[in-house]
């Protein structure tokens, strides 16, 4: 069976059973796991699916972004640990960018009584606990106000962000693969690479469950980041696409086992 056949028939696969391990797939196709590893690391460099321990699964497509209050109550142990091992990050004086989002508000949570920082945000509930909780310096970017996710977006808070030389940038996504950042909202695009533009360091802050997922628009490619922070749960295969792309990965554990590991 040429390869393209045999990839076909792996798509077809994952698409009855929703995830299949390489042993099934050598088996079921009469190949061997090394030519099913290949197959899979090609329909991963296409976007179809995504690598797993021991298989595979299909790619998944986010259509819309949940709202605020939705994400606020997604995987909250991994982002208070992510936001913690994030927060370490930042040294004193800096100039610092928090993108919109839960996972970068509990960066913001471990600021508190700081008063040393230049801090930049698009994001209301972020700007509100800056303001209230630390004494550093605050400016929010304005521009075009997204509703369900209390935030700015487009080019007016685009033209903000690149007045700043950031430090330390954090920037946040619902949806990240191999190919990088993507968003299924365009007006999030110009806002995501002007932080990149304007950042020394690029870091995107993210629990593991986003890592498979891909949206409309490519926000930023893996490349342009220099740091991913996530939680332990992300697949070997994640770790390996980030590594190889020479981004630095950082993974903490759930705040509740008190540990943190961090991978170079």
């Amino acid at each position: 069976m040429i390869p393209a056949k045999r990839q076909t028939e792996i798509i077809n696969l994952l698409l009855q059973r929703g995830i299949v391990t390489t042993i099934e797939l050598a088996s079921l196709l009469d190949v061997s796991p090394m030519t099913i590893r290949r197959d899979i690391r090609v329909l991963e460099e296409q976007g179809r699916v995504v690598a797993v321990s021991g298989g595979a699964q299909l790619a998944g497509r986010l259509f819309k972004e949940p709202s605020h209050l939705d994400k606020s109550a997604l995987h909250t142990p991994e982002k208070s640990a992510i936001g913690a091992l994030a927060a370490s990050m930042i040294s004193p004086n800096m100039v610092v960018y928090l993108d919109a989002g839960t996972t970068v508000l509990e960066i913001a949570h471990h600021l508190v009584n700081r008063s040393d920082l230049t801090i930049v945000t698009n994001d209301f509930v972020t700007a509100a606990f800056i303001a209230k909780e630390t004494r550093c310096q605050l400016w929010h970017t304005g521009g075009m106000v997204e509703r369900e996710n209390q935030s700015c977006i487009g080019s007016a808070a685009a033209d903000i962000i690149r007045r700043f030389n950031f430090d330390l940038a954090f920037i946040s996504t619902s949806s990240f693969d191999q190919r990088g950042v993507s968003t299924p909202s365009e007006s999030k695009v110009a806002v995501k690479q002007a932080i990149a533009d304007s950042a020394q360091r690029r870091v995107l802050v993210s629990d593991s469950s986003k890592y498979g997922m891909f949206s409309t628009f490519c926000a930023l490619p893996l490349g342009r980041l220099t740091d991913v922070v996530s939680d332990s749960a992300l697949a070997q295969n994640a770790r390996d696409v980030i590594t190889q792309q020479g981004v630095q990965l950082h993974l903490s554990t759930s705040i509740e086992s008190n540990e943190r590991e961090v991978s170079p």
